[in-house]
């Protein structure tokens, strides 16, 4: 393996995971064939029965407990699959069940919520303007490990090395990105609410707001400036264990810079989750850095005019809530913490049917005791997936997935200001009896009756070989049966599917035809010709440029973000009152009364998970990938050792509310007294063995955001004994 320096948006870069790919897509463990359990084992069948079988129990299911007995749950897309999407959406949809659970639900919905009540869609969110912005905060963030941007250690050591940039880190350990930082504020675990809060209030006592950009771009400012006067802002860094001048001087750098700001899983799962990504849209409002240039941008919109409404959200009266947690849809997915509750409840609806595709909530998800315990209760448990993973074992039917290496998969990536594509060809050939995802779920859906009647004129189209034909009649059989459009992937599949061997291409191909027209003018700035069969050109593009094109691009200069924002009046709103009443509570006495709770039971705060070079969830199964490395261990600070008479190597039980676990004990200055860090993706059963600690034994699934049930992995109280 190796990065691949055609591709424009990589350019060769590549991290040590995808570096050593081989080891997800050749082990032992990778599934051949369909596989039924039969008592306590199981058994090969074939692809016919295993469709048949499980058609069968599905449609039972529904009639007799209805929809909402069936939930679909699905993991991490960029490996996955994701043009599998659009099929598993499908089938859920048919079957008349919202119970969509993802892994974006694991992570990111209390920032989707604000997000939908900010600029008016769960589905438009900000990332920083790195090539123009000179001062980066980053909160939570180590891009250094997680690579969540394009060539992210390149880019970021190039932004350090800058004597013109400014580059700001605030995260309770000496991350890789808080090392080659100007500024580092090592803040306590959990108070980031109060962080927000109190650099909010300084920049409004000391008029450092940008009040022209408020008084033409935003709404509700009037209403929450009382939200942050009179707020202790020293009281509250106090209990953040930070300096009240650093942190003074860096809002006012904020503030008169063209500065930007980024944060992710050390806060998105932690506590007040959803309020702390309300407080960072609030700091950027009042700061001026949204939709500017060098500030938080909208990706590049493919459509002209205001943006419409993409989402539905929790205030619409169509959309379930979870029965027994109440917890609502965000971006359409369900929270996976709320899953295990949902199935044990003795609620007359309960779930009691999950299928599952390329996800393993036994290790990925919160409180892996309560989750064995909750799907060893379920009537039928189906799990698609490339190996025998600890849910596959407790699944009725495991069907093979084809990996990301063996589909065809791609898709769409919007930046600014640039729209990049790419169609991953297939660079090996399956072995077994393994199946596209998306197919998988195309014949689940045939055998239930829900892919519509298709007329020959549809078959003899994609058999002339002549894909403008077959658009052509396409066209023309959903303008006669307007009914079908919400069936368009299974009907791709049936017809262009075959054709192409592919029901993933097929599905791409289809997402490709409905470009607008205003994009003609967008696609022609990247050099691709503005004519009617645009979309049928630049699905040919990729297939001819494996390593993907840039499609698009707007003109950055004159290019209006606030035409992004759905609202209605196309301002930024600020006025959200559900987080005006949960700040009442981020007060500095307060919240250090609730950071001390526990601390004589549980007198350290554990972190379950840390990007690194030698984690990558559960995908990567065979414990060989780092083989010699000291790949999962506990990091603990030396005060703490030598408080509590451990030593580096040592083997630790680490005991939470949830469970306990043993790990080999790592003491670093790394981390920060009081502080444990456990990494994620180990505790993995390969080969009858055991490989590492499950960090995600450690974590109650109860303990969790309270909108948008995001677990909070970053604050957990445990205590650590020798083993």
């Amino acid at each position: 393996m190796r990065g691949d320096k055609d591709n424009p948006l990589s350019e060769g870069y590549a991290c040590r995971k995808g570096l050593n790919i081989k080891f997800y897509q050749h082990h032992a463990d990778r599934l051949m064939h369909p596989l039924k359990r039969v008592g306590g084992s199981f058994e090969r069948i074939s692809w016919e029965q295993a469709i048949d079988e499980i058609a069968a129990k599905l449609s039972d299911m529904v009639n007799e407990h209805g929809p909402r007995s069936l939930a679909l749950m699905m993991g991490n897309g960029s490996i996955g699959c994701p043009a599998q999407g659009p099929f598993a959406f499908n089938l859920l949809r048919g079957l008349g069940s919202q119970y969509f659970y993802t892994a974006l639900a694991q992570e990111l919905t209390g920032r989707f919520w604000v997000d939908g009540k900010t600029y008016g869609d769960q589905n438009l969110h900000t990332h920083p303007d790195l090539d123009e912005t000179d001062m980066l905060l980053l909160v939570g963030w180590n891009p250094m490990m997680s690579h969540h941007t394009p060539q992210a250690r390149r880019v970021l050591t190039k932004f350090s090395k800058d004597p013109d940039k400014l580059l700001v880190v605030v995260d309770p350990r000496l991350s890789e990105t808080a090392k080659i930082a100007h500024i580092h504020l090592p803040i306590r675990p959990g108070t980031d609410a109060l962080f927000y809060r109190a650099m909010i209030s300084i920049i409004l006592k000391e008029g450092w707001h940008d009040q022209e950009y408020i008084e033409k771009h935003v709404n509700g400012f009037d209403k929450i400036q009382s939200w942050f006067a009179g707020f202790d802002a020293k009281a509250a860094l106090e209990v953040c264990e930070l300096d009240y001048g650093k942190v003074k001087e860096i809002c006012r750098l904020f503030t008169t810079r063209k500065s930007s700001h980024h944060s992710d899983l050390g806060v998105l799962l932690n506590r007040h989750s959803t309020l702390i990504s309300y407080l960072e849209n609030v700091l950027r409002a009042v700061s001026g850095r949204i939709g500017v240039e060098g500030g938080n941008i909208f990706p590049a919109n493919t459509r002209d005019g205001r943006r419409k409404k993409e989402t539905p959200d929790e205030r619409e009266a169509r959309m379930w809530r979870t029965l027994v947690t109440n917890f609502p849809a965000i971006n359409n997915v369900y929270p996976p913490n709320a899953m295990p509750e949902e199935i044990l409840s003795d609620h007359p609806e309960r779930l009691r049917a999950v299928i599952v595709s390329t996800a393993n909530p036994l290790r990925s998800y919160a409180d892996t005791s309560v989750y064995e315990k909750a799907f060893k209760r379920l009537d039928l448990l189906v799990t698609m997936e490339l190996a025998m993973t600890e849910t596959a074992t407790l699944s009725h039917y495991i069907l093979p997935v084809r990996s990301g290496y063996e589909s065809w998969d791609g898709g769409m990536r919007r930046d600014f200001p640039k729209i990049f594509m790419q169609v991953r060809h297939p660079a090996l050939t399956p072995e077994g009896e393994r199946l596209e995802a998306g197919e998988i779920f195309l014949r689940i859906a045939d055998r239930l009756g829900l892919v519509p009647d298709i007329p020959e004129t549809l078959y003899r189209a994609v058999d002339s070989g002549d894909r403008l034909k077959f658009g052509m009649a396409l066209t023309q059989y959903l303008k006669t049966n307007p009914a079908v459009v919400r069936s368009l992937p299974y009907i791709l599949g049936k017809t262009l599917g075959k054709k192409l061997d592919s029901v993933h291409l097929a599905s791409l191909w289809g997402s490709l035809q409905s470009l607008p027209t205003s994009f003609q003018e967008i696609a022609e700035r990247e050099g691709l010709k503005p004519t009617p069969t645009l979309g049928e050109d630049i699905f040919k593009a990729t297939l001819e440029h494996p390593e993907g094109l840039w499609i698009g691009s707007v003109d950055s200069k004159t290019w209006d973000h606030f035409k992004s924002l759905a609202t209605e009046d196309g301002r930024i709103n600020l006025d959200v009152p559900e987080m005006g009443q949960w700040l009442e509570e981020i007060e500095p006495v307060p919240e250090l009364n609730r950071l001390s709770e526990d601390g004589e039971a549980y007198p350290l705060v554990m972190s379950s998970g840390r990007h690194w070079d030698v984690n990558a969830n559960t995908q990567m199964r065979d414990p060989d990938w780092n083989k010699g490395k000291r790949a999962c261990t506990a990091t603990m600070h030396p005060k703490d050792s030598a408080k509590f008479g451990f030593s580096d190597g040592q083997m630790v039980k680490v005991t939470t509310e949830a469970g306990e676990e043993t790990i080999e004990l790592e003491v670093t200055e790394v981390t920060r007294p009081g502080y444990l860090v456990i990494p994620h993706g180990f505790g993995l059963v390969h080969q009858g063995k055991v490989y590492g600690a499950n960090a995600n034994r450690l974590a109650k699934n109860t303990h969790r955001d309270r909108l948008a049930g995001t677990p909070y992995h970053r604050y957990i109280r445990c205590r650590v004994e020798a083993v």
